[in-house]
């Protein structure tokens, strides 16, 4: 292209986000959606707003190590720079082959991020960017860099500059600035600099060692040493303050050849895979862990289905109660709260919101106790996936030094869905199989997001990523630390990549080699309905692997029964009445006891029924002992009644009242002979209940007809409640319906402000909106409608809301102007009065 055909270099940020086209645009806004968080009016205040601390902020913290390495080093450039200064600083004297590949692209990330603008002859980084970029003795830049010559000199005496200049070698002045301009070209000269350095005592040269990358700022005595002397007088050291002194920029380069950073990052680091194993092996471990998932899940509720722990009037357990739920669950306290909160997040518990507030299962529990155990896990995970509350932060402390409690306010962290899909989106790019190196895993994050993984909240990020990979084996998306075939089903992950002939294994736990590097393109987070049929996928490739439960147990004659596997779910609820869990594992244990067989009698269960349950599902003969015990039980159950008084005993047995009142242990019932067969009590019916239950008896309650009651379990439920909604990183991701409209009201802002007007046309200055009286506005409509030109007008519309528009006026009559609206891409009516003016275009607008 001649130099005639260039378009014109872009003069501002607005200048070169108007010469876009929309795709580049759109990917903007894609890429930072705060900018469309209202829709800017045009393209000035896009800039305006892409500008601002805070957005710029939030730019930065999502660019990778060399985009961020790049930007820096634009900040200690000169503004505006040319490419070539930028690959010096980028590449160094040797330039880095990798850097030089690596910078364009780089360059480009930034461009389309607007945190840069300008052609490569005259890069400029936005000014909030470089503000907080750019070294000062308050913000040390991370390239360790400190302030130029020109800078450190600024408040110098003109008599000290020219000693400074002589003692280099340089012909002096009568000018400071011609002189600070020749000091400045000596240090950039890498022959000169290179001789003048040769006459350095050694000593000196370990001063600049020490200081040329960074922090380069040092301290000197009223009196200094020789070694500094010299240093300062040749201006290689220059003060900043009393008794401190600062390496110049151009001088610090020179010692590092050139370079901005230390240690250019071009490529990511290597996602390393420690172990590998087979496929198959992967699945059914990773399967084996969601059985065990699901039955945590089942069992800790079935913990909290007569009413769960209190709330805190903080919000939240108390640590007393996370103890009890680990002791029950025998699991630690930082697991136990794991999936107190995985329930929490999949709408499984939450408070019951009496006045004395406690956790229970909420109807959502008995709904997701019908479905198949694939569905269910897919269930827990998709919740798990997309939860901002952070259960590793459990027992930590907040802002204000309050311990984080489970199930309490503090615990959401925004970033916790994209490291987790992050993390389980490199276990993707690893060949099938391969378990990854855990710090090559961080290491890899803290290159992406590396504002974010180094210098915030104590590097929240990489224990994110620890905790997702703990989780994720917790609950079966990975086994033995590799990614299921469910887990990449859950990601809508392609096949892995087969390894190379190289990482073939030998066994099951062999190494592999280094994988090799390459910048795979990350995925994408998906839509809710995208992760529905992802999540649907994955629970298909599940199903075949978990364990098909079972429809009977094992009964041994030292009343308990085995169940060698999963049972059935009314086998393992019936089951769960009437007996006690004993130990787990692989096959279960429960044991039978007169407490059990009485809760499963209170539950409305018959000796007779409770015979013909055991007989039907036993594959060995019911044991005597279990047939006596239950017997035994069923004859006395029932043969006191309590009811309320407070409360009352009767019994058809007055012998057996007599026992009652005569036993000490009673004395704490308050209890009094009302008539031969009936005893009043001060307590209330529940703790009578208990006492007489604590003092050997088998009491049944009643109602005030005279009727059993039957207490059943899973009768404490919450009202309808809804899962807690993730805190989102920021504004959504706009869809393409959005940004379509959102670019074409940009744009079309953007001409009704940038438009030229005719001469004499009245035109408003800063953006407000044309004044012509009603005549005129008429008039000039009914013109334009003849002419087929298009107008530009201010309008207010019946909220108040003032806007600029071109028009092009198709009819106008009854008061209102029928027109193509350039702003909203539509043919819309607008009443006349509320149009406060109208102005025309210049004929060579477009």
């Amino acid at each position: 292209m001649s130099t005639e055909d260039r378009p014109p270099a872009p003069r501002s940020l607005a200048e070169a986000l108007r010469a876009r086209g929309d795709a580049s645009l759109g990917a903007l806004l894609r890429s930072r959606p705060d900018l469309i968080t209202p829709v800017p009016t045009d393209l000035t205040q896009l800039a305006t707003r892409a500008g601002t601390r805070a957005s710029v902020v939030r730019a930065l913290e999502r660019l990778d190590r060399f985009a961020l390495q790049t930007a820096e080093a634009l900040a200690v450039a000169a503004d505006p720079a040319a490419y070539g200064e930028l690959l010096g600083l980028m590449a160094g004297d040797d330039a880095d082959p990798a850097v030089v590949a690596a910078l364009p692209h780089a360059l480009d990330l930034l461009r389309e991020q607007a945190l840069v603008w300008g052609d490569d002859d005259r890069l400029r980084l936005v000014r909030t960017a470089r503000e907080l970029l750019a070294p000062s003795p308050q913000h040390p830049s991370p390239t360790g860099l400190g302030p130029t010559v020109q800078e450190a000199t600024a408040g110098m005496s003109p008599g000290r500059i020219q000693e400074i200049v002589t003692a280099a070698g340089l012909a002096s002045t009568h000018d400071s600035v011609s002189a600070v301009t020749a000091l400045a070209g000596l240090f950039t000269d890498r022959a000169r600099m290179a001789a003048l350095l040769a006459d350095a005592p050694a000593d000196s040269l370990d001063v600049l060692e020490r200081l040329v990358w960074g922090p380069p700022y040092g301290q000197v005595t009223a009196d200094p040493a020789p070694r500094l002397r010299w240093l300062l007088d040749r201006g290689l050291l220059l003060p900043t303050a009393p008794g401190t002194v600062v390496l110049p920029r151009e001088v610090a380069l020179h010692l590092r050849r050139g370079l901005a950073h230390r240690a250019p990052e071009p490529v990511p680091p290597v996602v390393e895979t420690a172990a590998v194993h087979r496929p198959q092996v992967v699945d059914s471990a990773a399967a084996g862990q969601a059985y065990t998932a699901l039955a945590t899940v089942e069992e800790l509720l079935k913990d909290w289905d007569e009413g769960g722990p209190a709330v805190l009037r903080a919000g939240g357990l108390s640590v007393r109660d996370l103890k009890r739920t680990a002791v029950a669950l025998d699991v630690p306290e930082p697991v136990a709260a794991f999936w107190v909160e995985l329930a929490y997040a999949a709408g499984l518990i939450a408070s019951d919101g009496e006045a004395d507030e406690r956790y229970a299962a909420t109807p959502a529990y008995d709904e997701w106790l019908e479905l198949p155990a694939a569905e269910r896990w897919s269930r827990l995970v998709t919740a798990w996936l997309a939860a901002t509350r952070t259960a590793g932060l459990v027992g930590g402390r907040d802002a204000k030094d309050r311990t984080l409690s489970a199930l309490g306010p503090g615990l959401d962290r925004s970033a916790a869905p994209e490291v987790r899909h992050r993390v389980l989106a490199l276990l993707a790019g690893l060949p099938e199989g391969a378990a990854p190196a855990a710090g090559s895993v961080l290491a890899r994050l803290r290159w992406e997001r590396p504002l974010r993984g180094d210098r915030r909240e104590d590097d929240l990020r990489g224990r994110l990523a620890e905790w997702a990979l703990s989780e994720a084996e917790q609950l079966g998306v990975t086994g033995r630390g590799a990614l299921s075939a469910q887990g990449r089903a859950l990601l809508g992950a392609p096949a892995a990549p087969a390894p190379g002939p190289e990482a073939e294994p030998s066994g099951p736990g062999d190494k592999l080699p280094v994988h090799h590097h390459h910048r795979t393109a990350p995925l994408t987070a998906l839509s809710p309905a995208e992760q529905a049929v992802a999540s649907a996928a994955a629970a298909r490739l599940l199903a075949p692997l978990l364990p098909e439960p079972l429809d009977h147990v094992l009964l041994q004659a030292d009343l308990t029964a085995v169940a060698p596997g999963p049972l059935q779910r009314p086998l393992a609820d019936m089951l769960g009445v009437l007996a006690d869990v004993e130990s787990k594992g692989g096959a279960t244990v429960y044991r039978f006891t007169p407490g059990s067989v009485r809760r499963a009698l209170d539950a409305g269960q018959a000796a007779s029924d409770l015979h013909a349950f055991l007989a039907a599902h036993s594959r060995t003969p019911v044991p005597q002992p279990l047939a006596y015990l239950i017997d035994d039980v069923a004859r006395r159950h029932g043969h006191l009644r309590v009811g309320a008084a407070s409360a009352y005993v009767r019994c058809d047995d007055d012998a057996m009242l007599s026992e009652i009142l005569a036993d000490k242990r009673a004395a704490g019932l308050g209890l009094r002979r009302l008539a031969p067969t009936v005893l009043a009590a001060q307590a209330d019916p529940a703790g009578l209940l208990e006492g007489l239950r604590a003092m050997g008896f088998a009491p049944a309650a009643e109602s005030a007809e005279g009727d059993v009651l039957i207490t059943r379990a899973l009768a404490h439920r919450t009202p309808p409640r809804t899962a807690p909604e993730p805190v989102p990183d920021g504004p959504p991701v706009p869809d393409d319906t959005l940004l379509a409209a959102a670019l074409r009201a940009i744009r079309a802002g953007d001409l009704a402000s940038t438009t030229p007007r005719k001469p004499g046309a009245a035109p408003a200055a800063n953006g407000e909106l044309p004044r012509t009286g009603a005549a005129e506005t008429l008039a000039t409509m009914q013109a334009a409608v003849l002419t087929g030109e298009a107008l530009w007008i201010g309008y207010v519309n019946a909220e108040g809301a003032a806007s600029q528009r071109v028009i092009a006026p198709i009819r106008v009559e009854g008061g209102f102007v029928t027109a193509y609206d350039h702003t909203a891409d539509e043919v819309r009516t607008y009443p006349l009065h509320r149009i406060t003016g109208v102005a025309e275009l210049a004929d060579d607008a477009g």
